[in-house]
């Protein structure tokens, strides 16, 4: 079978870099482009040179329409906006799109489900080994225990990301809910400040701590009385998303239009 021809959005960004890097370093893989916004200082830069492998004599474009008649796959870690609108161009295509853009709407989530009656999407918030099994063993452990265990979900990011609640810790939540049979939306609380009386059973807090360089820490906590249950996860090469999402594009090949996540892929 022919490699698979991947482009990357978003290109000159560090995600964007990593995955540029991924693609080129996975056997299976051709890099065919990467997608920079207009009046990006990138766009005519060789896409080896931009992120330190030499030379490979593929360019970085303002083009995703154009770009993407030549792809079999698109790898998306930008921002809602361009994520909705390239869902839209990949349906068009009939290509693999995975998403990994976080901090989406309600309507952008809607949007992307719309495309996936065309289009093979694998969406998720992380697309690493480890944080997926984290959220399978929370799902397991909610279903454990009862609501006398307060569940708190606390996340750290560098001070450079713009969305909170990190969609890591929103996918924690939703399996923290889905395993005690709750709606998160009901029972998600996202801040406390002030007077704010006792906890209320049953609900889902979440704390979002920003500041430096730090990748991604995420930990999942079951506060019972007298006892205390951590699931943790630590990430510090931003290469594991990356190689994830080369993964979700090798696993989508060739596969009907759909909406999957990283749990499709690593059959958890």
């Amino acid at each position: 079978m022919a490699d698979m021809r991947i482009a990357v959005m978003g290109a000159a960004g560090r995600m964007g870099r990593e995955l540029v890097r991924a693609v080129h370093a996975a056997p299976g893989c051709t890099l065919v482009g990467g997608i920079e916004p207009s009046g990006s200082p990138a766009i005519g830069q060789d896409l080896g040179t931009l992120c330190g492998l030499g030379p490979l004599g593929v360019e970085v474009t303002a083009d995703p329409l154009e770009l993407m008649t030549r792809s079999d796959a698109i790898l998306d870690f930008t921002v809602p906006s361009a994520s909705v609108e390239l869902a839209g161009l990949a349906a068009n295509a009939r290509i693999v799109h995975v998403l990994g853009t976080t901090g989406l709407s309600e309507a952008d989530e809607k949007a992307i489900a719309a495309a996936s009656r065309h289009a093979t999407i694998v969406k998720a918030g992380n697309m690493s080994l480890g944080v997926n099994l984290l959220v399978a063993l929370t799902r397991r452990v909610a279903q454990a225990l009862d609501a006398d265990f307060d569940i708190e979900i606390v996340e750290m990011h560098h001070r450079h990301k713009v969305d909170a609640p990190s969609g890591t810790a929103l996918m924690l939540g939703a399996a923290a809910a889905e395993g005690r049979g709750v709606d998160l939306k009901t029972h998600s609380v996202r801040a406390r400040d002030g007077h704010t009386g006792p906890r209320k059973k049953g609900d889902i807090g979440f704390a979002a701590l920003r500041g430096g360089s730090v990748v991604g820490d995420h930990t999942v906590i079951f506060a019972g009385e007298g006892e205390r249950i951590e699931l943790t996860h630590r990430s510090s090469d931003r290469g594991i998303y990356a190689r994830g999402a080369v993964k979700a594009a090798l696993w989508a090949r060739g596969r009907g239009p759909g909406l999957f996540s990283m749990m499709d892929v690593l059959g958890l």
